[in-house]
C-alpha cells in the first residue's frame, strides 16, 4: 500500500463519529479536557463544521499516514485537534509543550 490516503464511505463515517464523540466529551465538563487539540491544549470549536475555521475540529493521526499508511484507519491513531495545528504539524512529530507547570498563572 502506497502512502496514499484512503477515502471510502467507512472512513467518512468513522471521521463523522470521531468528530461527534469530541463534541460529547466537550459538553461535559469532566471529559471536556479529552476532547482538547492534543497538540496544544486548548479548546476545539466543536460548534462550527469540521475543518471550517482554524480553531474547528480536524483528526489527527498520532503516526502520520504518509509513513504508516496501514494505520490511517486505526481508531487508537485518531487524536481531536485544530485544524491550524494539524496543518502546521503536517507529518513531522509535535513540537514538545512546557510540561507539567510549577502552578496556574
Amino acid at each position: 500500500m502506497s502512502g496514499q490516503r484512503v477515502s471510502t464511505r467507512a472512513w467518512s463515517a468513522f471521521r463523522l463519529d470521531f468528530f461527534e464523540e469530541g463534541k460529547r466529551l466537550d459538553a461535559d465538563p469532566e471529559t471536556r479536557h479529552q476532547a482538547n487539540c492534543w497538540l496544544c491544549g486548548m479548546r476545539i470549536n466543536y460548534a462550527v463544521p469540521a475543518n471550517s475555521t482554524p480553531d474547528s475540529h480536524n483528526l489527527d493521526h498520532f503516526y502520520p499516514v504518509r509513513d504508516y499508511p496501514e494505520l490511517q484507519h486505526d481508531p487508537a491513531n485518531a487524536r481531536h485537534s485544530h485544524a491550524e495545528c494539524n496543518t502546521e504539524r503536517g507529518a513531522d512529530s509535535p513540537l514538545p509543550g512546557l510540561g507539567i507547570l510549577s502552578r496556574n498563572w
